[in-house]
């Protein structure tokens, strides 16, 4: 809720200053999929490839966020919609900073994607579906969540007792269960590329 008595203050410094001593556009890459179809090592991998080219980039993954920011939250529908909307929040904050953001959140939802696009710009959200079999997923488990939910452990599951909406339209899909972390990696960063030199 709105509240009345709050108001924006604006920076001395604006985005465009930012970005322009950091020498690139900011702008978010929203990694979406079932648990464990590998979402988190791709981001995480993109992100040393674009340092060690010298942009500025952050990781906001899934899990680190509930360590802290998000720790009060379940995973219920409307808990996992408050998730997503505090994270693309941060995520704006982020770009204002001059910040390439990479993001790896299952965002099991067609809706709280949306949401999160329209908080952060329609024109500064790539989304990518890592896509992989819920099998191949189960198997890559380390951490035996997946065993868990199918023992009643956990309840809303993406993948065993929670609903996964696929992307219908996503900027890029990876197939993790065809095609090796490296190609991906690559598939992603020369996806960054042209969206950088389209925003030139």
């Amino acid at each position: 809720m709105k509240n009345n008595h709050v108001f924006w203050h604006r920076s001395l410094i604006t985005r465009t200053d930012r970005e322009k001593q950091k020498g690139h556009k900011s702008f978010a890459v929203w990694f979406t999929g079932l648990p464990s179809s590998g979402k988190s090592t791709i981001a995480h991998h993109v992100e040393k490839a674009l340092f060690e080219m010298g942009y500025h980039t952050y990781v906001f993954d899934g899990d680190n966020v509930r360590h802290g920011l998000c720790r009060d939250l379940g995973f219920s529908e409307t808990d996992r919609k408050e998730n997503i909307r505090r994270i693309a929040e941060v995520i704006k904050l982020f770009l204002d900073a001059g910040i390439i953001c990479l993001s790896a959140f299952v965002s099991p939802f067609k809706r709280d994607r949306e949401m999160a696009k329209d908080i952060i710009g329609k024109n500064e959200f790539i989304e990518i579906y890592v896509k992989c079999p819920v099998e191949i997923c189960e198997k890559r488990d380390k951490k035996g969540l997946y065993q868990k939910a199918k023992l009643g452990l956990i309840k809303n599951y993406s993948g065993v007792n929670g609903n996964y909406e696929e992307p219908h339209n996503p900027d890029l899909i990876l197939e993790t269960d065809k095609s090796e972390l490296n190609e991906c990696v690559d598939k992603v960063i020369d996806l960054i590329k042209k969206y950088l030199n389209k925003s030139k």
